[in-house]
């Protein structure tokens, strides 16, 4: 169900942004507006995250098999990291076209089609935002995470922008360069953010510490454990497999000792919704 939310929401988002890159495109371009142009480099970014989107969902849904025990849920983080690496590059064209229309002041050719789009991505982006920040919170996905912010970042970027084209109707040209610098910027820091996210994950970083001492604390509230150590953790996706040791009454049978680790499990899973599995190695004290 969650991958089918996620492709649903990359159709859309193709779809949308593709005809924002083309109004955006041709209105910049006929005007000479730096940072309409920006803009329009920005929606065929979004195309493009779109895009990885739906692949990334589509192959993040295949189940486990033999060579997959854990799934394929990472998939969806290599094609996040794919967008990030997409975003530094557009970044960095924008950044030298910008500073190049401010050293030469450049000037817009004042257009009230330039407004008209600008009105008109805001609206789009608005529902978008809205849309994907409502699938979030159903089925959350950093894919969805990544959309969502990304829809986010536009809308303050084209309102920026639309601010610089009404200064160009009084003259007022070196704004236009200055948002287009601040949008490539702007898009740095979202990759980064989207790049590490990712990268944390493929890494496969250890659940965060603080969740940690919740688990030991948990666990210890289990008159039977005499203490607990060496807990180590793998990410799969949204979620981890916890690996940890369990001290126990050398005196319990096997069996007793098996009933309280299944319940340890149990508890574990029911408590923290971003722990899949527990595997609990017993030793007798």
């Amino acid at each position: 169900m969650k991958n089918k939310v996620v492709k649903q929401a990359g159709i859309v988002g193709i779809i949308a942004n593709f005809f924002l890159f083309i109004i955006k495109f041709i209105v910049g371009i006929n005007s000479k507006s730096q940072s309409m142009i920006a803009d329009s480099f920005n929606s065929i970014t979004d195309v493009f995250s779109s895009l990885m989107t739906f692949i990334g969902s589509k192959l993040a849904s295949v189940k486990k098999d033999e060579d997959h025990n854990f799934g394929h849920e990472k998939a969806e983080y290599i094609f996040s990291m794919f967008i990030s690496i997409a975003i530094f590059v557009i970044s960095g064209k924008l950044m030298y076209d910008s500073i190049f229309s401010f050293i030469n002041n450049k000037k817009i050719i004042f257009s009230y089609n330039l407004i008209i789009v600008s009105i008109i991505t805001i609206i789009v982006k608005l529902g978008l935002y809205l849309y994907t920040k409502y699938l979030y919170k159903k089925e959350e996905s950093i894919l969805l995470k990544s959309n969502n912010i990304d829809h986010r970042n536009d809308l303050i970027l084209t309102t920026t922008v639309l601010i610089s084209i009404i200064f160009s109707k009084f003259n007022i040209y070196f704004v236009d360069s200055l948002v287009g610098i601040f949008i490539s910027i702007w898009f740095l820091i979202s990759g980064i953010k989207i790049f590490k996210e990712s990268y944390d994950v493929l890494m496969d970083v250890a659940i965060d510490s603080c969740i940690k001492d919740k688990i030991i604390k948990l666990i210890l509230e289990d008159d039977n454990i005499e203490k607990v150590e060496e807990i180590h953790s793998l990410s799969i996706g949204y979620k981890y497999i916890v690996v940890l040791t369990i001290y126990v009454d050398g005196n319990l049978t096997t069996n007793e000792s098996h009933f309280i680790a299944n319940n340890i499990e149990l508890k574990i899973k029911k408590k923290f919704k971003d722990i899949e599995n527990v595997f609990i190695h017993i030793h007798p004290l």
